[in-house]
């Protein structure tokens, strides 16, 4: 919805916006342990759920932006052209088939350490209370830095490589996995928190712009349908492996590697295929992506007949003058 409402601050918009989900993770785990502890793990999730659910009413309250009514006594304007659903011509884009890879390996490894650290922070032998307050320093941290890698990347000279900064963003979180797997004590599980929210909001800040930046607003709602069904799929593999390996293995730290190796590659795969492959695509589809009119815009006849009147000539009418009169 924001490509609807925002262009020239659209990465701002999308830090603000995605800044909101880290509000919840910081007060998520205290509230879930306490959930947990009088409930039980059935009655915190029935609540959970309740609250989750509130989320519909954030959703109905979203409405597309009306087209201006048309001046009384004027025709009825063009109609928009129908538009399909799901556009599949976006996997004819090796833009959007370079990220789609990038981000499926990306997510693989992204939620692993989420999930794994305050096991990991237990069996250190940090208390419960203590292990579970890791996600909500790691959610405040995530706050700041979405809106802040938004607005970075709105600024002048830094969207036009705005690809090349998730790639930094995907890499810093992969290392930050890489040295958060030395921790030996809290204080160490902690900094991995701080250091991980930073990349993490990064990520989640700029990952839809770039997706964006690359198929373009035409075909952006099939895009990201596409993309986030891949990574739905990539999340189901990615945990249960990680869990796998902790079974096998019985060390976090190989848990946290694994994590940090696959966002890396990730990393890796977006950076050279935006330098080798979308940087440089044919300059003909670029010249008639460029010159394609837009589907989704509504013509307003209050403009066609301002046009006809300012500029007859063009239009095959005769121009009325004195001159011509006579």
């Amino acid at each position: 919805m924001l490509n609807r409402y925002f262009n020239k601050r659209r990465p701002m918009a999308n830090g603000l916006a995605a800044a909101g989900s880290p509000v919840f993770l910081c007060a998520l785990s205290p509230l879930g342990q306490v959930l947990q502890d009088r409930y039980g793990w059935r009655g915190g999730f029935l609540i959970l759920g309740g609250l989750l659910l509130n989320c519909c009413v954030c959703a109905a309250l979203m409405r597309p932006l009306e087209v201006p009514r048309l001046c009384s006594g004027s025709g009825p304007g063009p109609q928009r052209p129908s538009r399909r659903l799901l556009d599949l011509s976006v996997f004819r884009d090796r833009g959007f088939l370079i990220y789609a890879l990038a981000a499926s390996i990306m997510v693989l490894g992204l939620f692993v350490p989420p999930v794994f650290v305050v096991s990991y922070a237990k069996d250190l032998g940090v208390p419960d209370t203590q292990a579970a307050f890791l996600l909500t320093i790691l959610g405040f941290i995530d706050i700041f830095a979405r809106p802040t890698a938004g607005f970075i990347t709105g600024l002048k000279k830094v969207r036009p490589y705005s690809v090349y900064l998730f790639s930094f963003a995907m890499f810093f979180n992969g290392f930050t996995d890489l040295t958060g797997s030395t921790a030996s004590d809290y204080g160490g599980l902690v900094v991995f928190c701080i250091f991980f929210g930073i990349s993490y909001g990064m990520v989640g800040a700029l990952q839809f712009e770039v997706l964006m930046a690359i198929v373009g607003t035409q075909k952006f709602s099939s895009a990201i349908g596409l993309v986030l069904l891949l990574e739905a799929i990539a999340v189901l593999i990615g945990p249960p492996s990680g869990g796998k390996l902790l079974d096998a293995t019985h060390v976090y730290q190989y848990v946290f590697v694994l994590a940090g190796a696959e966002v890396l590659a990730s990393s890796l795969v977006l950076v050279l295929g935006n330098f080798l492959c979308i940087g440089k695509r044919p300059e003909a589809a670029t010249e008639e992506e460029h010159h394609k009119p837009p589907e989704d815009v509504r013509v307003d006849s209050r403009e066609v007949e301002q046009f006809l009147k300012t500029e007859p000539e063009k239009n095959g009418e005769v121009v009325h003058t004195p001159e011509t009169s006579v």
